[in-house]
């Protein structure tokens, strides 16, 4: 595993440092974020060395250190819970003459192993097992006094108390504030594609300069209307999907509505379909539709599959608990203006889909395919200046009416 002390230093890189004089003070009583299994943990001569393997109910920090006059080894967790085994049932080494192990400080425990040669590091590794647990493993090997002195200098770094303190908590942006109607209406408007990503294609048109012209248009409609705007992207330029909902963050906005045009290489559609969020697209159109967006990214070399992480995705379903139905209100609202002002829309004008530009948890987002290019109907209204103003229209109303009734309900629930 390379060099002991490069070993050493790693896993003090990770957790806090060692406080190594004596025992300050009593520790609190242990929070058991993690338990000792005592079936998966033992102390074994391995040659003339040790091996300690520890299991528990799951993964910690860890750090290793040592003490001479006697040689003692030292580990210390953030946190584990020895409970009520004593520590000698689980020592089966001639080279440990006394185990102990039990609370240290606040939120840390420590085991102490007194030994009968000075034993040096060799390896130690934490991998997870069934169900959440973990099993620490380390294996030492006998060494020189002058070998031992330095791993324990090496070892000693960060001795204060204070070192033993959780990390001061990370600068994090605040939290968007649902809008009550004391401030205009913040929407970001995301046009489709751009750039290398030209997207739907039909002829010498395509979706990203007709969904760009589009989106001037709305904005511009929508501030006449008092709202605050911003747009994902102004010109023909490549925006990562990521970077698009970060926009939406960075402005504070209340409302995020990507604008796409897009083609079917399969069977027909036609009209103004507008998209929420959904785990799994609810038709093979939209799941065709979804793939082709979330691509934008691979585009450009970014693939950002592979990035979930369990704790982020369950925090961000908590918040789309209270997002995704204004959402959903938000698309019967832009579903009744469209129709209101006689629009054409698909035969299915409410649907669902995974998109990624849908899926910021706390900001009401929709996607709307203002129609399809796959479609020649609908590339002539595109193209008509009077249909596109009477779209844009209907999307201003839709979001002026919706934005009356979400403030309503974000004063009466703060009351």
């Amino acid at each position: 595993m390379g060099d002991p002390l490069n070993v050493m230093c790693g896993l003090a890189m990770a957790i806090l440092g060692l406080f190594l004089g004596s025992r300050p003070g009593q520790g609190d009583e242990l929070s058991a974020l993690a338990r000792l299994q005592v079936a998966a943990t033992s102390l074994d001569d391995q040659g003339q060395g040790l091996s300690v393997v520890l299991g528990i109910s799951q993964p910690v920090p860890y750090r290793i250190s040592f003490l001479d006059n006697p040689p003692r080894l030292i580990v210390d967790f953030r946190e584990v819970d020895f409970g009520t085994t004593a520590a000698a049932a689980v020592d089966h080494s001639d080279r440990v003459q006394t185990l102990a192990w039990g609370p240290f400080l606040s939120g840390w425990s420590r085991m102490v192993a007194t030994l009968d040669v000075p034993l040096r590091l060799k390896t130690a590794q934490e991998r997870r097992g069934p169900e959440g647990s973990a099993v620490i493993s380390m294996h030492f090997v006998p060494t020189t006094r002058k070998e031992f002195s330095t791993q324990i200098a090496e070892t000693s770094k960060g001795t204060q108390a204070a070192d033993w303190a959780l990390p001061a908590p990370a600068k994090t942006d605040a939290p968007i504030l649902r809008q009550t109607g004391e401030a205009p209406l913040k929407v970001v408007l995301d046009p489709g594609h751009g750039g290398i990503d030209p997207g739907a294609e039909s002829g010498k048109t395509t979706e990203a300069a007709v969904i760009l012209g589009f989106s001037l248009e709305l904005a511009e409609v929508l501030r006449r209307s008092g709202m605050k705007v911003d747009l994902t992207r102004q010109t023909d330029v490549f925006v990562p999907l990521e970077t698009r909902i970060s926009v939406a963050r960075a402005a504070g906005a209340d409302v995020f509505l990507s604008l796409h045009a897009d083609a079917l290489a399969e069977g027909e559609a036609t009209g103004a379909t507008i998209y929420t969020l959904s785990a799994e697209a609810n038709d093979a159109a939209s799941e065709q539709l979804a793939e082709r967006h979330d691509r934008a990214d691979l585009l450009a070399g970014i693939d950002l599959s592979g990035q979930g992480d369990d704790i982020a995705d369950v925090l961000m379903a908590m918040a789309r608990t209270e997002t995704q139905p204004r959402a959903d209100k938000l698309a019967l609202a832009l579903q009744a203006a469209i129709q209101g002002k006689g629009l054409k829309m698909h035969r299915r004008p409410i649907q669902a889909a995974a998109f990624s530009v849908l899926k910021s948890a706390d900001i009401p987002s929709l996607l709307l395919e203002v129609g399809f290019l796959s479609s020649e109907k609908d590339r002539a209204r595109l193209e008509d200046p009077i249909w596109r103003a009477d779209l844009q229209a209907a999307i201003a109303q839709a979001l002026a009416v919706w934005a009356i009734s979400d403030a309503a309900e974000a004063r009466l629930i703060r009351q």
